[in-house]
């Protein structure tokens, strides 16, 4: 599993991250896709590296994408590391 981040410019409200988020899950098998105007950014969890695809859904909603983080998703929390395998 993979945590993509995408630094995006342009998100005002909750509308925009609505919408930055709905173009992001037609584009791309995700697993999760949410977005925050406030941090600037939409974080998917995919199996694949999907960024390339991501990054085109986003700019063709006339959005920016300053950068793109790619990493190996990891759960946090209590129970996450008392069940790590």
């Amino acid at each position: 599993m993979l945590e993509i981040i995408l630094k995006v410019e342009g998100m005002h409200c909750g509308m925009c991250e609505a919408h930055v988020s709905d173009a992001v899950r037609k584009a791309v098998p995700a697993r999760s896709v949410k977005s925050s105007h406030a941090r600037g950014e939409t974080v998917i969890l995919a199996e694949e590296d999907c960024s390339a695809l991501a990054r085109a859904a986003v700019e063709a909603q006339g959005y920016g994408v300053l950068g793109v983080s790619v990493r190996p998703y990891e759960k946090r929390g209590v129970f996450a590391r008392l069940f790590k395998k």
